[in-house]
Order: structure tokens, then C-alpha cells, then sequence
């Protein structure tokens, strides 16, 4: 058990969407009720969880590279920055030696649209979890309780 240990979710663009934006892929669940979900479920792990979520990919790069310093693990949905954004990858990869990330995905990505299916993190996180809707975030929490 590791009690005590801080981990961010973090969320990227479109996220805050969630519950309103195709219900058939991410659910009716909002984005507030799946975060006081994973809340509940990491303090009976006796973990502290903490959230940001964010439209603005500067503002994930700074919350990427203070983490290192502030959390003992992160679980991350990049949202669409997970196929494109080389400088979240970056950021990532110049504090993974200090906090290790969990990419997580609602959908299956690799079952949508061929751009989905690539994700230019996966390589600097310790393991990309998707397809288990916000149950994927929870797979995140626990491997990363599993490793600190």
C-alpha cells in the first residue's frame, strides 16, 4: 500500500466536455462526477488525487514540468494532443525520471479513426490504459500505487 502518495490527474483538451460531447463513446458521466468518483476511490487507497484539466497545451506543458516536484505520479488523457503534441511528449520525458505518467484513454483508440490509433506519448509513459471508460483512470491510479 502506499499511503500518502499524490497523484494529478490530468486532463487535456475537450475533457471538460465529457457527458455532453458523444455520449455513445465517453458516456453521460461528467468530467466533475468522474473526478469525485476517482477521488473517493483513491482516498480508500490512502491516496491524496488531485486534478487539473485544461484546453490550453502551454498550460499542460506547466503542469507537466512541476509535477516533478509536487505529485509522486500522474495519470494522463492528453486528449487529441495524445497523436500530435511532441511538447507534451517532451515535457513528459524531461520529468518521467522523477514522476512517473500513466496515459489513459475512456475509448479504445486504437478501434476509432487511424489518427486516433497513434499516440506520441505512450513511449516516455510507464503504460497507455484505454477502452475502460473512467474505470480506465482507476487502472491508472492503482498501477501507479502498485510502483511508487
Amino acid at each position: 500500500m502506499s499511503d500518502g502518495k499524490k497523484i494529478l490527474v490530468l486532463n487535456g483538451p475537450n475533457l471538460n466536455m465529457t457527458g455532453i460531447r458523444k455520449k455513445d463513446v465517453y458516456g453521460a458521466e461528467t468530467l466533475d462526477d468522474i473526478n469525485k468518483y476517482l477521488k473517493e476511490y483513491a482516498q480508500s487507497k490512502g491516496a491524496d488525487l488531485s486534478f487539473y484539466q485544461s484546453n490550453h497545451e502551454g498550460s499542460i506543458i506547466d503542469i507537466i514540468h512541476k509535477s516533478k516536484d509536487e505529485y509522486d505520479g500522474v495519470v494522463i488523457n492528453a486528449g487529441a494532443y495524445t497523436h500530435y503534441s511532441y511538447a507534451i511528449r517532451d515535457a513528459i520525458e524531461s520529468v518521467k525520471d522523477f514522476t512517473p505518467f500513466v496515459e489513459v484513454h475512456m475509448s479504445d483508440i486504437h478501434s476509432r479513426e487511424d489518427f486516433r490509433k497513434i499516440s506520441v506519448i505512450t513511449d516516455v509513459c510507464v503504460k497507455q490504459i484505454s477502452g475502460f471508460g473512467k474505470d480506465s483512470y482507476k487502472m491508472g491510479i492503482d498501477l501507479l500505487l502498485e510502483i511508487l
